[in-house]
C-alpha cells in the first residue's frame, strides 16, 4: 500500500459511525467557554476600547471592506455571541446558533488587525467547524423540537476534524519555536520572565537565564509530543496533567487572556468515549433524564463529498502556516507569513515611528503626531509591522491631501502628500535598530502580499 493509499484510506474512515458523547461534551464546552470569553470582553470595557474609540481600523489584506458598526451598535454582534452561546450549550437551533457565532466572531475579528490573537483565529475555525457538525443530536432542546433528529451516533470525522485543528495549534507552535532565538538565546522568555521577580518564593529563580532555557526547551518539547501523549491510551491522563500545568502557568505568567483555558478544555476531547459518556451520564442524572446508550446498529447518511471537504480543510491548515517560506529574510523581522502561522509567544518587538509629511511642491516638512489618528494599542503595533505601516501612511495621505495648513503664519494647501517615516525597531532583545528609512515616501511603495524590500534587513 502506498503513501498515498494509506492516507485515503484513514480519510475514508473519517465516516464510520462512532458515539456522540465526545461531539455533545464538546459542544457544552465550546458554549460555556464562549459565553465566559464574550462576558469578559464586555465587561472589560474592549468593545469601546477597541471598536468604537479608534478613528481608524486596520483591515486585514482583501477585507478591508468589512468596517465596524456606528458607536453603540457595534456592541451587537457581541449581544448575538451571547446568546448564541448559550443557544449553543443548549443546543437549541444550534446550526443557526453556530453560524451565527461564527459570523459576529469572524466578523469582529477582521475589524482591525492590530487586535491579532492566535486564540481569536482558533475559536474562528473552531466554530466555523462546529456549524458542520451534528452536535445537536442528543441532549439537547432541539432533539426535544424535533424527536426525528436524535441519535446516539455520529461520523468520526466529526470528532476528528476537531482533534485535527488542536493538534494543528500545537504542533505547528512548536515547529515555530525550532530557531535561534528561541532555543539558543531562550528569547523572548528571557526578558518576559525578568518582570515577575516579585512572585514569592519563586520570583528570584525568574531572574535567572538558566530558568529561561528551561521554560524555552520544555515549551518547544511540550508544544511538539503533548498531541501524540493525548492520543495514547497508556499517557493520555499523564500528559492531561501537563497540559493543566503548563497551561495555568502561562495564564499565570503572560497576559494572554483565556486562551489557557480554552486549550485546557478543549483538550478533554481527546480523551476516550468510555469518558465523554461518563460525564453525559452525570448531566442526564441531573436533568432526571434516561442513561445514554449508544446503539451502533443506526445508520448515518454518509455522503463522498466528506472525503473532498476533510481534504481540502487539511490541506489548508497544513499550507497557511508554511507560506512565511514563500519569502526571503527574516520572518520576525518582516512578518511576512507570521500571522494565522500559529507562532505563539515567540516574539517581544518595539518600535519607535516617526513619521513626516513633505509638501512635493515645497519641500516643506512637519512631524506628524500619531495619537492624533491612532489609540496606544494601534500605535504600537503599527510601528513594527510593514502592512500596517503602509496602511497607516495611506490614512495619512488621504487626511492631508487637499488639506490646507499653516507655516510660517502663511497658510498652504497640501496637494500630492508624501508620507515619510523613521522608524527603529528591536527584536528579541537586540538594540534597536533601523527599520524604516525616513528616505522612502510610503505613499509609493505598493501594499500586497509581495515581499517587502524597503525594509531594512535585520543585523544580527
Amino acid at each position: 500500500m502506498t503513501v498515498i493509499d494509506s492516507i485515503t484510506s484513514r480519510i475514508t474512515s473519517l465516516n464510520k459511525n462512532t458515539s456522540i458523547a465526545p461531539l455533545v461534551i464538546f459542544r457544552i464546552i465550546f458554549g460555556a467557554l464562549m459565553l465566559f470569553g464574550i462576558s469578559r470582553f464586555l465587561y472589560k470595557g474592549w468593545v469601546q476600547q477597541l471598536y468604537i474609540d479608534p478613528q481608524y481600523h486596520f483591515g486585514y489584506y482583501g477585507f478591508e471592506w468589512v468596517k465596524p458598526l456606528e458607536g453603540e451598535l457595534m456592541y451587537l454582534p457581541f449581544i448575538l455571541m451571547i446568546i448564541a452561546s448559550v443557544f449553543i450549550i443548549a443546543g437549541f437551533l444550534y446550526r443557526y446558533s453556530a453560524f451565527a457565532f461564527f459570523i459576529c466572531f469572524t466578523y469582529v475579528e477582521l475589524l482591525d488587525k492590530s487586535n491579532y490573537l492566535n486564540h481569536y483565529y482558533f475559536v474562528s475555525l473552531m466554530s466555523f467547524l462546529m456549524t458542520l457538525v451534528p452536535a445537536n443530536r442528543y441532549f439537547s432542546i432541539d432533539t426535544k423540537l424535533w424527536p426525528q433528529i436524535k441519535r446516539t451516533v455520529t461520523l468520526q470525522w466529526h470528532t476528528g476534524i476537531l482533534k485535527f485543528q488542536l493538534a494543528v495549534v500545537y504542533i505547528f507552535a512548536g515547529i515555530a519555536k525550532i530557531n535561534s532565538d528561541w532555543l539558543l538565546d531562550a528569547q523572548p522568555l528571557r526578558t518576559w520572565l525578568q518582570a515577575h521577580h516579585n512572585i514569592p518564593i519563586v520570583g528570584g529563580l525568574f531572574q535567572e537565564e538558566w530558568m529561561a532555557y528551561v521554560f524555552s526547551w520544555f515549551g518547544c518539547g511540550y508544544d511538539l509530543l503533548i498531541v501524540f501523549f493525548l492520543l495514547s491510551n497508556k499517557y493520555r491522563k499523564y500528559a492531561y496533567a501537563f497540559v493543566v500545568i503548563f497551561h495555568l502557568l502561562t495564564w499565570y505568567l503572560f497576559p494572554i487572556g483565556v486562551f489557557p483555558w480554552v486549550m485546557i478544555f478543549s483538550t478533554l476531547i481527546f480523551f476516550s468515549i468510555e469518558f465523554h459518556e461518563r460525564i453525559l451520564n452525570d448531566l442526564l442524572k441531573m436533568f432526571k433524564r434516561p442513561s445514554f446508550r449508544f446503539d451502533s446498529t443506526v445508520s448515518i447518511r454518509k455522503r463522498k463529498v466528506t472525503v473532498y471537504f476533510v481534504s481540502i480543510y487539511v490541506a489548508i491548515q497544513l499550507l497557511v502556516p508554511i507560506r512565511f517560506m514563500l519569502y526571503p529574510r527574516d520572518l520576525f523581522w518582516n512578518e511576512e507569513g507570521f500571522r494565522f502561522s500559529w507562532r505563539v509567544m515567540l516574539m517581544h518587538k518595539e518600535g519607535h515611528a516617526t513619521f513626516y509629511l513633505v509638501d512635493s511642491e515645497t519641500g516643506r516638512e512637519s512631524e506628524i503626531n500619531n495619537s492624533k489618528f491612532l489609540t496606544r494599542t494601534q500605535e504600537d503595533q503599527m510601528a513594527t509591522q510593514p502592512d500596517m505601516i503602509l496602511q497607516y501612511a495611506k490614512i495619512l495621505e488621504e487626511y492631508y491631501n487637499g488639506r490646507t495648513l499653516h507655516y510660517g503664519g502663511h497658510i498652504f494647501e497640501i496637494k500630492n502628500p508624501e508620507i515619510h517615516a523613521e522608524i527603529y525597531v528591536s527584536l528579541n532583545g537586540r538594540r534597536s535598530q533601523l527599520f524604516v528609512d525616513k528616505k522612502r515616501d510610503l505613499t509609493l511603495l505598493p501594499y500586497n502580499l509581495e515581499h517587502r524590500n524597503w525594509i531594512e534587513p535585520l543585523k544580527e
